[in-house]
């Protein structure tokens, strides 16, 4: 049995949950509402602007682009950059990688003619997969 104290009100509360996986506690979180950002993507975004101030990258938009997948299943990328050299590029921010959402941006990648990136925060900045 699991028991919580909260304190400075006095009450508790007490459950028989089980322990939770990472995975759960991860999706309990939820999604949020479209056009809202994750600290990650939060993050990327801010490096982003980085890009663009320094003339690497010629546009982004978070959220900019919905691809048609097949019936009823759609693809919305975190962020669409434009490079300096014109290319359009889908970039895809995650924290961890579930086997869904690279699912996803497999067959987008195979359906659609941009560069199709999966990036992750590290220690050092950000890491990338490239789906091409």
């Amino acid at each position: 049995m699991r028991r919580t104290t909260v304190k400075g009100a006095g009450a508790r509360s007490s459950g028989c949950r089980p322990a939770a996986n990472a995975k759960s506690r991860m999706q309990a979180l939820g999604r949020l509402k479209q056009g809202q950002k994750n600290k990650t993507e939060t993050a990327y975004g801010h490096h982003l602007q980085l890009l663009l101030t320094a003339g690497e990258i010629l546009w982004y938009r978070f959220e900019g682009i919905k691809l048609r997948l097949a019936d009823k299943t759609f693809y919305t990328a975190d962020y669409n950059v434009m490079r300096a050299d014109g290319l359009l590029e889908i970039h895809e921010v995650k924290g961890v990688w579930t086997d869904d959402a690279r699912v996803k941006i497999k067959v987008a990648a195979d359906q659609y003619p941009f560069r199709f990136i999966a990036v992750k925060k590290s220690k050092g900045g950000w890491e990338y997969e490239y789906f091409d």
